[in-house]
C-alpha cells in the first residue's frame, strides 16, 4: 500500500531510519494521561526497533499506565520510570511519539535534550512545535499509529499481532472508532490489514472499553450533572471541582474527561463542548471536542490558553482556580467564534 504513502513520510522515513540505524539504545515514551495512540505507537515502534536489532526502552512517562491497556502487547514491558528519572547518558536517540509539546514528554520538570542525545518527533497533531532536532509531523494522519504503519512499510519491518495490535487500538481509538476527520479508504485498507494479523480483535477492544471502575462511573455523573450552556447554545461545558472529586472519593485516574466530552458530543446542537476536572487544587485538565472542525476549530482555542491538539479535539491544563479557568475558556470562546 506504498501508494497511499503521505509524499512527506516518503521523504522523512529514510532520514529517520539513517538516525535510528546509527543509534544502538533508543530511548521511548508514553506522554502524560497516555491513551491508547500513545502507548499503542511507543509499544509498536518498540517491536519494529528491535527487529532492526536495536536495544529499546519504554518509559511510562508522568502518567500511570491504565490498567485497561495492560493487555496490548509489550505493556508489562514498559518501564515505571518518568523522564527526569532516567540516565540519558545510556541513550542514543530518544524518538518522541505523539506529542506536539516538548511538554508533552513531561510537565513534571523543564525538560532538556543533552547535546549527545539524538531526538526525532514523530506525531500527527497540527500544532506540533517541531521542537526535536528532526521532526515528522503529517496532520493529515488521524492517527499517530497510521504514520507509524506507513513507515514500517517503507522501512521493510515485518508486520505481526503484536505491532498490528497496538497500531490497531491506537488508531481505532484516535479515530473514534473511525468516526473522525481524517479517516477514509486508505484507513480502511490499513486496518484490514492489521486486523489479518490479529488473532481477536474483537477481544482487544472489549478488554480496554469493558474496563471502567465504580469511581468512572462517579465521576461521569458528577460531570453530567453539571453541564453549562454558552454561545446561543452552541458551546457546553463541563466542571468538576477537586472538592468534589474528594468528597465522592473519585481518583484523579478514574477522571476521564476525554470520555465525558466524546459522550456530550452526542447531544444535538453542542456544537462544542469541554470537560473539565481541577486534577489538584489550581491545576484544571480540559478535553475540548467539536462537530463541526471547520468552524470550530478547538486546536486553535485550546491553543490561545498553551494547548493544542486537533481541530475536532485537543486539550489544554491551566494553573488557576477552576472557576477562573471555566471563565477563560467561555470568554476565549465567545471570542474566536464570534458567537
Amino acid at each position: 500500500m506504498e501508494s497511499n504513502i503521505s509524499p512527506l513520510i516518503k521523504e522523512k522515513a529514510p532520514i529517520i531510519l539513517a538516525e535510528i540505524q546509527k543509534a544502538k539504545s533508543i530511548l521511548l515514551h508514553c506522554h502524560p494521561s497516555p491513551d491508547p495512540d500513545s502507548v499503542g505507537s511507543a509499544l509498536a515502534m518498540k517491536f519494529a526497533l528491535e527487529q532492526l536489532g536495536k536495544k529499546v526502552t519504554v518509559i511510562k512517562g508522568d502518567s500511570v499506565i491504565p490498567e485497561a491497556f495492560m493487555h496490548f502487547p509489550g505493556a508489562k514491558d514498559i518501564v515505571a520510570k518518568n523522564y527526569s528519572e532516567v540516565n540519558l547518558a545510556e541513550f542514543d536517540l530518544f524518538i518522541i511519539l505523539d506529542s506536539a509539546l516538548k511538554q508533552m514528554v513531561s510537565r513534571r520538570s523543564v525538560v532538556e535534550f543533552p547535546p549527545t542525545l539524538g531526538t526525532i518527533a514523530i506525531d500527527h497533531h497540527q500544532s506540533n512545535d517541531q521542537f526535536a532536532k528532526l521532526n515528522l509531523v503529517d496532520a493529515s494522519y488521524p492517527a499517530n499509529c497510521l504514520i507509524l504503519h506507513d513507515l514500517f512499510v517503507l522501512w521493510g519491518i515485518e508486520l505481526d499481532s503484536n505491532i498490528a495490535s497496538n497500531l490497531f487500538i491506537g488508531t481505532y481509538t484516535d479515530t473514534g472508532g473511525f468516526k473522525y476527520p481524517g479517516v477514509n479508504t486508505s484507513t480502511y485498507r490499513v486496518i484490514a490489514e492489521l486486523v489479518s494479523y490479529i488473532p481477536n480483535v474483537s477481544d482487544l477492544i472489549t478488554k480496554m472499553e469493558y474496563c471502567n471502575t465504580p469511581g468512572f462511573i462517579a465521576f461521569e455523573a458528577a460531570a453530567l450533572g453539571n453541564i453549562e450552556v454558552y454561545l446561543g447554545g452552541h458551546f457546553a461545558l463541563s466542571t468538576v471541582p477537586y472538592t468534589v472529586l474528594g468528597a465522592k472519593k473519585i481518583a484523579v485516574t478514574d477522571a476521564s474527561t476525554s470520555e465525558t466530552s466524546s459522550f456530550m458530543l452526542t447531544v444535538a446542537g453542542w456544537d462544542v463542548v469541554a470537560s473539565a476536572v481541577e486534577q489538584e487544587p489550581s491545576v484544571v485538565k480540559f478535553s475540548f471536542r467539536s462537530k463541526d472542525a471547520n468552524r470550530f476549530d478547538v486546536s486553535k482555542l485550546a491553543g490561545s490558553m498553551g494547548g493544542g491538539g486537533h481541530r475536532a479535539a485537543a486539550g489544554l491544563i491551566l494553573k488557576m482556580s477552576i472557576e477562573e479557568a471555566k471563565k477563560l475558556v467561555v470568554s476565549k470562546a465567545k471570542e474566536m467564534y464570534n458567537l
